[in-house]
């Protein structure tokens, strides 16, 4: 083998020959670091020591020592020879090319180097070499034919091209060091790459035994040990094992027809799967993956294992050749990885191994995903939760939907190839179904189960697995009875309760479940669904009553007597301790009247009532007194007799059968923000029969003593509005003639001269009816608003100056996107209304207008819409000052300009204002001011506080900063003022 000075003359005279090759092996190492080798450095010196201790037939060690700016990379193993030399001084021509199991592909990886070093050494027992930048560029230098290209290139060359004599030996106990003193900008980059190097890079390098790392001084161990399934992999101390599932062999030589030269002497292949452990299970890689090919590559993988696989790379050396190669070993490492799934304990932790369905970090990770799928799909590999069956295929594999260990206990035997529990979450979903694993529902469950013949324990337990479930996927669940009939459903089954004599359920033909199969927590499941205990409660719920009661008037018109199941009914009720408006139905319960026939329940007043002393006479029925003598009067109020008014409930304003509830919703719904949703609607409470009332002095105290839920205001989404019983009363003639919402409350000072008092009231009544007390009360009604509105315009009444300044203004925005008539009149003062109006949106074009001006409360624009009325600005067109000024000064120079900047909160006033001995505009109009650059103002203290604050944007400062001006020789004293409050 040719010595490094022969290797340099060849090198330098192919070169000198043709500067063409020059340029071609400065790209191609060029490329290699910049390219497939950058960032790859430790990755590549690992794969050498490997390589080395491969070709020498031991267990590799390599050390990575970091010694202020040298990197050093020492291993054992075969010793750099002459044929090695020449592979690192020579691009694409590997010495290893024949070595069985060998890593590297080309010997192109030593090119990594270069990426931090400049100067790189290779010491070895039988030959040294080094490479230099300097060196090799000074020798290129002297070739006149390279001069132009070393000149294009920067003086930039490739350094490996040309090798130099090397003096220095390996530590002791190792074959080879590479020596790399570190470029200043690279030592950071590999001493984090150092820190960050991980122990299972030595999976992808089974020759490698031990790699050590030594940071300045502190040292770190990464072993590798082999076990009977796996290996053994520690970083200091810290041991993590991996499950390894290998396959060997070797690829069709036709495979290699469009693969390079090189590839197709090498078609012998060792793929491996690799997990980590916890205990026993696999424990899922997580984060992003990447084939290892064999060491790490970028080609994405989104399987949580690590599959290092000889697959060709492209020409950039991170990416995997597409072709017939890569396809065929697609399916071995689809055939390995579905033997990894198998040779592991089953447990549900395998599902994260199953390949999702979707998008694929890359192609080769579609076809890889695609390709292990199918291997699993075809795989008896599940296990059943049926000890005696074998393990499972997917397709005849059974996942329970919301599984639990007893329902899965309870089922086996039932669904033929149901699976574990811990195998069957929802959380799994997405991989079931790309195995193809059926999902049986609580529905199916139902279905399965309604043929089976099992005992009353069977069934019990059943129940108690189901605790929990769907009601509505459970309701035709069968329930065995104790008469040996089976309920198709266990709603309205009876749960047999011994305070209740039996003799009294019979006459009714009622279900009774099998005793054994409601014991324990079974009953409370049965009861969920709908099997009631044989309580007095229990039995008045019962369908058949409920039907009984329904069809009594019926029967009584048929000419039945139903007297005897009305007591019976009473009876029950009183038992049962039902409440009035509990069960809605019994309102139907037929009952006899005061004029011989029946009557629902509902329909009865009860003789001597509070209720039958404020309604119309004769528009309800009343209970036949000597009957109503002999009943309990809470069972009578419990089916609906009527002693006070009747409380209608529903979840929607639709099924609430009472007087003017369309004309509630629309008002309600009028008080949702514009931008609202529908409503979601609570349960609604409504009174009965208000329409029916006479006498509204006695019937309003009734009604305030209603339960709460009647006299409830209704919060929808946040927005609170009146109930419809409050609504109702607000809106109706029942304060002698007077709406409540048309009075105002008799404290209410805000709404004096508007409204009428409301007379005097109970407490409580006051509190139901709830006249207005505010602007704000009445403004959140529409149809309040727009009464307000017209209010606000009638001669006689009055306005308080403060509710008079903002009233339009917020009428404005209550009645935004409304469409209200403009009143004939508006309010231009407390006490004074006018036809003719004008609404100010310019404090100096007062003078200018001749009409009553309304209080616009900061929204002019708004107000004068609602009011159809003009604005001052539109009346005044573009006026402007016509009057010549005596003098124009800065603001500060005005007399009292310091205070007036401390009242405003400024170092100091700015801007200019002209003073005219007589302000005038367009027209000859005299005004005191007038904004502008400069402001003109005629002089006064008054007109200088109104311009300065209308400039600072201030205006609610205008007097003080008027005073300012007024008393300048009093600043002092007047700030020593301010600084009080």
């Amino acid at each position: 083998m040719p010595e490094p000075a022969e290797l340099r003359r060849r090198a330098l005279a192919a070169w000198t020959d043709s500067p063409a090759r020059f340029r071609e092996d400065a790209n191609a190492e060029e490329d290699l670091v910049r390219g497939g080798y950058r960032d790859r450095l430790l990755v590549e010196l690992a794969q050498n020591a490997a390589d080395a201790a491969a070709r020498a037939g031991v267990r590799g060690h390599l050390q990575l020592t970091l010694d202020g700016d040298t990197l050093r990379a020492a291993n054992t193993g075969a010793p750099l020879d002459d044929d090695g030399v020449q592979a690192l001084a020579t691009l694409r021509a590997s010495a290893k090319r024949d070595a069985e199991g060998s890593v590297g592909r080309f010997g192109v990886g030593f090119a990594a180097v270069l990426a931090v070093c400049d100067e790189p050494a290779v010491l070895s027992t039988d030959r040294s070499v080094r490479f230099s930048a300097a060196d090799t560029h000074a020798a290129v230098a002297a070739v006149p034919a390279l001069t132009d290209e070393l000149t294009r290139r920067g003086g930039a060359v490739p350094v490996l091209r040309l090798p130099f004599d090397a003096d220095g030996e390996p530590p002791a106990g190792f074959a080879t060091e590479v020596v790399l003193p570190l470029r200043d900008d690279s030592v950071d980059g590999v001493r984090a790459a150092l820190a960050g190097l991980d122990a299972d890079l030595l999976l992808a390098l089974p020759a490698l035994a031990r790699i050590d790392v030594l940071v300045h001084g502190v040292a770190r161990s990464l072993t590798a040990e082999p076990t009977a399934s796996g290996v053994r992999l520690t970083d200091c101390g810290r041991t993590t094992t991996w499950r390894v599932t290998q396959r060997c062999g070797e690829l069709d030589a036709a495979l290699f027809a469009d693969r390079p030269v090189e590839d197709r002497e090498r078609r012998g292949y060792t793929l491996i799967w690799a997990v980590p452990l916890e205990g026993e299970h696999p424990a899922p890689l997580a984060g992003r993956q990447v084939l290892h090919a064999p060491t790490p590559s970028d080609e994405p993988l989104s399987l949580p294992a690590r599959l290092i696989a000889p697959f060709p790379l492209g020409p950039d050396r991170r990416h995997v050749a597409p072709g017939r190669v890569t396809d065929a070993l697609v399916e071995v490492a689809a055939d390995c990885y579905a033997q990894l799934l198998a040779d592991l304990p089953a447990d549900p932790v395998l599902l994260q191994l199953v390949p999702r369905t979707g998008l694929a970090a890359a192609e080769l990770d579609g076809q890889l995903c695609r390709a292990v799928l199918d291997r699993l799909r075809a795989a008896a590999w599940l296990p059943a939760a049926d000890p005696e069956e074998p393990p499972l295929r997917p397709d005849r594999a059974v996942a329970l939907d919301d599984p639990t260990e007893d329902r899965v206990a309870a089922l086996v035997g039932v669904l033929p190839g149901l699976l574990p529990a811990g195998w069957s979450r929802r959380s799994d979903a997405r991989v079931l179904s790309a195995l193809g694993i059926r999902r049986a529902g609580l529905a199916e469950v139902v279905e399965a189960v309604r043929g089976v013949q099992r005992p009353g324990d069977w069934w019990a337990g059943l129940y108690a697995a189901l605790d929990g479930a769907d009601r509505d996927e459970l309701a035709a669940l069968p329930v065995p009875l104790a008469d040996g009939r089976m309920a198709q459903s266990p709603a309205g089954v009876l749960l047999a309760d011994e305070t209740l004599p039996a003799a009294r359920l019979a006459p009714l033909g009622l279900r009774i479940a099998d005793p054994a199969a409601a014991a324990g927590p079974a009953r409370r499941v049965l009861e969920r669904l709908g099997a009631r205990p044989a309580t007095a409660a229990a039995v008045l719920d019962d369908p058949a009553v409920r039907t009984a009661v329904e069809t009594s008037l019926d029967r009584a018109d048929d000419g039945e007597d139903v007297e005897p199941l009305a007591l019976a009914v009473l009876t029950l009720v009183a038992a049962a301790g039902t409440a009035p408006g509990q069960l809605p139905w019994l309102v139907e319960l037929a009952l006899p009247d005061d004029d011989g026939g029946w009557a629902p329940a509902g329909e009865l007043v009860r003789p001597g009532s509070p209720l039958a002393d404020v309604l119309t006479p004769g528009a309800l029925g009343a209970l036949d007194p000597e009957f109503a003598s002999g009943q309990d009067l809470d069972a009578l109020q419990a089916v609906g007799v009527l002693d006070t008014f009747a409380l209608l409930t529903a979840e929607d304003p639709d099924d609430l059968d009472v007087d003017r509830v369309e004309e509630w919703v629309d008002a309600v719904l009028d008080r949702l923000p514009a931008d609202s949703p529908p409503p979601v609607w609570p349960s609604l409470t409504a009174v009965r029969d208000l329409e029916l009332v006479r006498d509204w002095e006695r019937a309003l105290p009734l009604l305030a003593s209603l339960p709460a839920a009647a006299r409830a205001d209704v919060d929808l989404g946040g927005t609170v509005v009146p109930g419809y019983l409050r609504w109702w009363l607000r809106t109706s003639p029942v304060l002698r003639g007077a709406r409540p919402d048309r009075l105002r409350h008799p404290d209410s000072p805000e709404l004096q001269g508007l409204y009428e008092p409301a007379p005097d009231l109970a407490p409580d009544v006051l509190d139901l009816l709830r006249p207005p007390a505010t602007v704000d009360e009445v403004l959140a009604d529409v149809d309040d608003a727009i009464d307000l509105l017209d209010r606000l315009g009638d001669p006689v009444r009055t306005v308080s100056p403060a509710v008079l300044r903002t009233v339009y203004a917020r009428l404005a925005v209550a009645l935004d996107g409304m469409d209200v008539a403009p009143p004939d009149r508006v309010r231009t003062a407390p006490g004074q209304v006018s036809g003719d109006a004008v609404v100010l949106d310019a404090p100096w074009l007062q003078p200018l207008v001749d009409q009553p001006v309304v209080p616009a409360g900061g929204a002019p624009r708004p107000v004068a819409d609602l009011l159809d009325l003009p604005l001052a600005s539109e009346l005044a067109g573009r006026a402007r000052v016509t009057s010549r000024p005596a003098r124009t000064v800065p603001w500060t120079a005005v007399p009292g300009a310091e205070l007036a900047a401390a009242r405003l909160g400024v170092p100091e006033l700015t801007g200019s204002v002209a003073v005219h001995p007589s302000l005038t505009v367009t027209g000859g109009r005299p005004v005191s001011w007038w904004p502008g650059e400069p402001d003109a103002v005629d002089g006064t203290p008054a007109a200088l506080g109104r311009a300065l604050a209308w400039r600072a944007g201030a205006w609610p400062l205008r007097q003080a900063l008027a005073e300012a001006f007024a008393h300048p020789q009093r600043s002092a004293e007047l700030a020593a003022e301010d600084a009080v409050g």
